[in-house]
């Protein structure tokens, strides 16, 4: 009897299980990335699974996935995109006017796709090279005013903030709030307060295997509690 009981448990569990897997979904809303306006009907496809819906009038919606899947986003009057999911919540997708020039910020490049990221990265690399061609003398050659104009300025500026942002994201993808608490459970507050001081650089982050970095977290997670008590006795 006692056998029947546990593979009936066993049996539970692993619909459950199942049903979990084939429950989840991507959930996110639309937006124009300059003006905020949310997006209506604008056509979201999963890359891995083909699945297609689209956005309702408030720019919401949900498509079967999980982390990691590819999403492209297509409307009339925007530039196509493709929105990488690293987070679970409610995904805020960004997309650009196909008539805007964009003004590059440290806000502006927040709500970037990593595709847009990596466009606009291309394009002020592109903008900030002082060689041209030459159609009357041919080859190539040196231009002063495209290595000191204004335009060459603000794009060594821009791939400055833009790369920046790169590093930045992928620093987030493997210091999340799920890889630190799978190591060592904590309430919500002392997480964002061990997040916020023991951020790693890009820089390891870039050459650290995954053994790396559960070293570096459970490093840094002994010296975050011994400040922590430090600080509780003066």
């Amino acid at each position: 009897m006692e056998k029947i009981k546990g593979i009936c448990i066993v049996v539970v569990l692993l619909c459950c299980n199942m049903a979990a897997s084939f429950a989840q979904e991507i959930k996110g809303i639309v937006y124009d990335l300059e003006t905020s306006k949310k997006l209506g009907e604008v056509e979201i496809k999963n890359l891995r699974t083909k699945d297609v819906t689209k956005t309702d009038l408030q720019g919401n919606f949900s498509i079967p996935g999980k982390l990691n899947d590819h999403l492209s986003l297509m409307v009339q009057g925007y530039d196509r995109d493709t929105a990488f999911i690293y987070q679970e919540g409610v995904n805020r997708i960004y997309l650009v006017n196909d008539k805007s020039v964009l003004t590059i910020d440290e806000i502006v490049i927040t709500k970037m796709t990593d595709s847009r990221l990596t466009q606009e990265i291309e394009r002020a690399e592109n903008n900030s090279k002082a060689v041209e061609t030459s159609s009357t003398r041919g080859g190539l050659r040196i231009s002063p005013s495209r290595l000191f104009g204004k335009e060459a300025k603000q794009a060594r500026r821009s791939i400055e903030i833009l790369q920046l942002e790169r590093e930045k994201r992928n620093v987030d993808r493997v210091f999340t709030d799920d890889r630190i608490l799978s190591l060592i459970p904590m309430e919500k507050q002392e997480l964002l307060l061990f997040k916020d001081g023991y951020r790693p650089t890009y820089e390891f982050v870039r050459q650290a295997s995954p053994e790396d970095m559960t070293a570096y977290i459970m490093d840094a997670y002994a010296k975050f509690k011994k400040n922590k008590q430090e600080s509780l006795k003066n």
